[in-house]
């Protein structure tokens, strides 16, 4: 009988330890994905969840280089740039978080590992270097932004996230000719 329990104990503990070390660090925007497909399958929220999802986590983006660039930036229209990105974008996300929030959408809590990537590669840059490769990058992320935006604004299912969307247009296209002004002041 000690055989029994004993080995049943040490099959138990083993059982534990494998499925400890197989839960490896998901993707948070992934893992927001599967709980908003989960819950919203087959409702008209669905499409909007993937576009709240795709918004908060460039917005996260957004902050994080906004950050960055407010200490790696060699040039003041940058750190400018950079510190006004986080300040806007850091509302946009406020304000995405409580209408998800009413709407029973599930946000990723950190930016993806492709969105990670980014920083992490701008994050080992400084001065003018960083300063080229952060506005280009945001000229090509705003053009982005600009598109999938004005899609939800045009084609979401529900009324306020169409509106939340088309209201964060205007600002997405100012924010594109900022950085575009500072790109053209580099060359």
């Amino acid at each position: 009988m000690k055989k029994i329990i004993l080995s049943g104990m040490m099959f138990a503990a083993l059982a534990t330890f494998s499925a400890c070390n197989s839960n490896k660090a998901e993707d948070s925007k992934e893992v927001a994905e599967e709980q908003n497909d989960a819950k919203l399958d087959d409702t008209k929220l669905e499409d909007d969840s993937e576009f709240a999802v795709a918004a908060a986590d460039g917005g996260m983006l957004e902050v994080q280089l906004g950050e960055l660039a407010q200490t790696n930036a060699a040039s003041a229209d940058v750190k400018k740039f950079g510190k006004d990105m986080a300040t806007e974008h850091g509302k946009a996300n406020e304000e995405l978080k409580a209408l998800a929030q009413q709407k029973n959408i599930t946000l990723p809590m950190s930016v993806s590992d492709d969105k990670q990537k980014k920083i992490d590669e701008l994050s080992k840059k400084k001065g003018a270097e960083f300063d080229k490769d952060y506005i280009s990058f945001m000229v090509d992320d705003h053009k982005e932004d600009i598109s999938e935006f004005e899609e939800a604004a045009s084609d979401a299912k529900d009324a306020e996230v169409k509106a939340w969307a088309a209201g964060k247009v205007p600002t997405l296209k100012h924010h594109l000719e900022m950085a575009q002004g500072i790109k053209g002041k580099m060359k």
